[in-house]
């Protein structure tokens, strides 16, 4: 059934699905699912390139009887806020935690970054983040001071003077600046290169269309990041 979970063969179908270069929308058609079914299946379980279905079935029985493990035995436990389905709020954790995989994070990092964002405060103490997480603080150490550099996340005190590690708009929009000037100083790099090999020589060429389009390509970045900060952030 479209609603129901899906079936090991299922997942077989998926996986020669992705083999035979399918889309998602044509193998879901073909297992009268919806779209957005197969598109969380396959980045929940390795992406479009590391997808299995024997493997992707095994994780799900995994996190099956975790569940059924670990739910009943925190009786003090507070009910999810907003009325959510704990269960479909840490899958789809996952899901967005596999974006960041695919983007280029560990995924730890990834872990800790989605679940920054799906968090309603947009902050997580390192102890939450341990016990949300289940994995040790020396972990959580690690993916924090990769996000920190990368400019993803930024650190602060709360009343209780407990450090916090938070994500928010401006933590994306500098994120997205950071981003801008790497990308320009790849283009300034470039640039020297022409000096070095000689203006008109084939290598020289290169590197000057290189120069030309991360420039173009920062300067669209940052306009397009400010734009968008001042529409969609900005305070009457």
């Amino acid at each position: 059934m479209p609603g129901g979970r899906l079936s090991q063969q299922e997942r077989q179908q998926i996986t020669q699905g992705l083999a035979g270069g399918l889309a998602y929308a044509e193998i879901a058609r073909r297992l009268d699912r919806p779209t957005s079914t197969v598109t969380r299946e396959v980045m929940r379980n390795g992406g479009p390139t590391g997808y299995r279905g024997d493997l992707a079935q095994h994780a799900t029985e995994h996190r099956t009887h975790r569940r059924r493990k670990t739910t009943p035995g925190h009786p003090g436990t507070p009910p999810p806020a907003h009325g959510r389905d704990s269960a479909a709020v840490r899958d789809y954790e996952a899901t967005f935690a596999e974006v960041f995989v695919q983007s280029g994070l560990p995924r730890m990092t990834a872990r800790t970054l989605a679940c920054l964002y799906t968090s309603d405060t947009g902050s997580h103490t390192a102890a939450e983040l341990t016990a949300r997480l289940e994995v040790s603080p020396a972990s959580v150490s690690k993916a924090i001071a990769l996000l920190e550099a990368q400019g993803l996340v930024r650190r602060e005190r709360d009343d209780r003077r407990r450090e916090r590690y938070v994500v928010d708009d401006d933590v994306l929009y500098q994120s997205m600046m950071a981003s801008a000037r790497s990308t320009a100083h790849l283009g300034e790099i470039a640039r020297q290169g022409v000096h070095v090999l000689g203006a008109g020589t084939p290598a020289a060429a290169r590197l000057e269309n290189i120069a030309r389009f991360v420039e173009f390509v920062s300067e669209s970045i940052v306009r397009a990041a400010d734009q968008a900060r001042e529409i969609l952030h900005g305070k009457p």
